[in-house]
């Protein structure tokens, strides 16, 4: 799209840019807590991804930046290696994927069903809703941007709703609930009713709305209060001097260190994963249906990654939380992921106390938002339609990624999807009719295009079950592959036909094409 287009739909991107800016603050910060990083790698990630990565990219509203599901391996590593020295394998990372986007290994994307899909947006819905209830109550023990089931200590997600309740912050629940009756009330009626209110963001009046209240609590106008560990809390910087003090460098000395490479090659596959699948579920949103060029995104996550471990970021992944509060908020083009980009750095720049004062009650009911158009009811009723097939593996997805974590939630719902399509591969390997002639029975096996040797089981038990003195017709007219144990079984069948007096013809079978058998156990 050229600058015209992008013109053009400014009025979409940029809402929706600011939207995804106030969510993308706090999973940055959050994330870089949880991975052991010094808080402003999480930041410098997130600049990297929007626009960086934003640039290169051919998504149309795909956003991406520091991700949850590596925080543990990052975690792990900078234990292991040390900060600089992590910072080289995240360069090397980067390295990697440009390698695997040129190899067009971006075709990985395309393997996974349309059911695991859906069921992983669902999932990250329920999960999302579900992690950022205790944050509205102003409980705020696990940190933003946390997918896991298992929280920090013993906990879990289920664990910190029952601890949330018992710890209800008055004022952080008083900002939660007037922040859900602006969004409501935004998007039901006031947006419908005049056209000033589709320019100017729900989420934008819901922030502004929560930094008031919070000043209202601090001088004592309302009897209320937040703790530091209940606003957004980026790290402030005095002077850009200081502000670029926060950069970090790869220590090059570490080159010969073979852990370098192991961490590398694990950063760039789960990241290439992570990144491809969020490619695969956000085209599933995009109302207009836009395909993304997957090899080319590898090249821009492996540049993102490159740049990012240079000036001391996160590994970047494109996410689906900050993707999909993209699509929700109205974005078009890739425009709404570069300014979100932008507004990071400008922000962390310029106005870091305004932003630190922002309640996260206020972002956690934004993202109540994004959940609920994620794991929306009708979605369930839908899939169920659809029949057991699509609808188990969804559900698996779902409930995979709810108790455990992004990419094993995947994994279960593919293990699902995969029994079902070699059941299905199982059951369709031929049609099988009857008819009778003259008082003897006809059997037809017409063989499907693709016989497997998953089939062999199921063609065995068949043609067991014919009885004596019957004829056979077994074709392969239709079929363009057929196995070899299948092509066993028929033969054999062919040879014992003699002691049941079945008569077997083979049509278009390689090997037995026209084969006829007719024996009686009386001959």
């Amino acid at each position: 799209m050229n600058a015209k287009g992008y013109l053009a739909n400014i009025r979409n991107d940029l809402p929706a840019s600011i939207v995804v800016f106030f969510v993308a603050m706090p999973l940055c910060l959050g994330i870089a807590l949880a991975s052991g990083a010094p808080l402003f790698a999480g930041i410098i990630a997130g600049i990297v991804g929007g626009m960086v990565v934003g640039m290169a990219s051919g998504s149309p509203l795909g956003v991406s930046g520091p991700a949850a599901g590596l925080a543990v391996i990052v975690l792990a590593a900078i234990n292991t290696l040390g900060w600089e020295p992590f910072l080289l394998a995240v360069i090397i990372a980067g390295i990697l994927q440009v390698i695997m986007g040129y190899l067009r290994m971006g075709i990985i994307a395309y393997y996974f069903p349309t059911s695991v899909i859906k069921g992983m947006l669902t999932g990250i819905g329920v999960i999302i809703i579900l992690k950022q209830i205790p944050h509205a109550l102003g409980y705020d023990s696990d940190y933003e941007g946390d997918l896991s089931f298992q929280t920090a200590g013993e906990g879990n997600t289920f664990s910190n709703l029952e601890n949330a309740f018992e710890a209800l912050t008055p004022g952080a629940l008083l900002i939660s609930v007037i922040s859900l009756f602006i969004l409501v009330l935004w998007d039901a009626v006031l947006v419908k009713r005049h056209k000033i209110f589709g320019l100017i963001q729900g989420p934008v009046v819901v922030v502004v709305c929560g930094i008031l209240l919070n000043q209202l609590f601090q001088e004592g106008v309302l009897p209320f209060s937040l703790t530091k560990d209940q606003l957004v809390n980026i790290p402030v910087a005095s002077t850009v001097g200081n502000f670029f003090g926060q950069f970090s460098l790869p220590d090059f000395s570490h080159l010969s260190n073979i852990n370098i490479y192991f961490t590398a090659v694990v950063l760039a596959l789960i990241a290439s994963l992570e990144t491809l699948l969020c490619v695969e579920a956000t085209d599933k949103l995009d109302p207009f249906k836009r395909i993304t060029p997957t090899n080319r995104e590898l090249k821009a996550q492996g540049l993102g990654n490159i740049i990012s471990g240079f000036i001391g970021g996160l590994p970047i992944t494109q996410v689906i939380v900050r993707s999909s509060t993209n699509i929700t908020f109205g974005g078009r083009t890739k425009a709404s992921t570069i300014l979100h980009g932008f507004f990071l750095l400008l922000s962390a720049l310029t106005i870091p106390h305004i932003i630190n004062m922002i309640p996260l009650a206020s972002l956690a009911c934004i993202l109540f938002v994004v959940g609920y158009k994620l794991a929306k009811p009708a979605l369930f009723t839908a899939m169920y339609r659809l029949g057991w097939d699509q609808f188990i593996p969804f559900i698996a997805t779902v409930i995979g990624i709810v108790f455990t974590d992004l990419l094993k939630g995947i994994a279960i719902g593919m293990a699902v999807s995969i029994f079902y399509i070699l059941r299905s591969h199982y059951r369709n390997a031929y049609d099988f009719h009857k008819s009778k002639v003259n008082g003897r029975d006809i059997y037809k096996i017409m063989l499907a295009e693709e016989v497997s040797f998953l089939n062999k089981g199921s063609v065995l038990q068949t043609i067991n079950q014919i009885p004596p003195g019957s004829e056979v017709v077994i074709d392969g007219s239709k079929s363009k592959v057929i196995d070899h144990d299948v092509i066993e079984i028929i033969r054999d069948f062919t040879v014992n036909a003699a002691s049941t007096d079945i008569s077997v013809q083979v049509l278009n079978i390689p090997g037995m094409d026209g084969l006829h058998e007719k024996k009686s156990i009386n001959n």
